[in-house]
């Protein structure tokens, strides 16, 4: 069983900073690309960056310059750095991962429970 756990939230001031963690284990073949999506009260969950294996990143228009994806390819870890930080990136922080788990099946996208980051005015 492949388990995604998030950590790193936290209540932080408009202009703070937070890197949020994820790590990926259990039985794994391979990891595909690794994202950070986010669910504000009330709204849909929404993609917020994704990294692949070899590093390519991309971002959500709204946090492009303010937060950077990074990933451990070895620990099997996804990073989401979080500068700048406004009141709108109030939400519920989820990790996915692209996972390939046995040496038959395809890979399969895998989800955390998610981590709270809340950011004051």
């Amino acid at each position: 069983q492949v388990r995604l756990v998030e950590s790193g939230g936290d209540l932080v001031q408009a202009g703070g900073s937070l890197r949020l963690t994820c790590a990926a284990s259990g039985f794994i073949v391979s990891v595909n690309a690794m994202s950070w999506y986010r669910q504000a009260p009330g709204k849909m969950r929404e993609l917020v960056a994704t990294v692949t294996t070899g590093g390519t990143t991309d971002y959500a228009d709204s946090v492009k310059g303010r937060f950077t994806i990074s990933r451990d390819n070895v620990k099997k870890m996804v990073y989401l750095q979080m500068n700048n930080l406004k009141p709108e990136d109030t939400a519920k922080y989820y990790c996915n991962a692209n996972v390939r788990y046995n040496w038959v099946d395809r890979a399969s996208d895998f989800w955390g429970r998610g981590t709270e980051v809340t950011v004051s005015s």
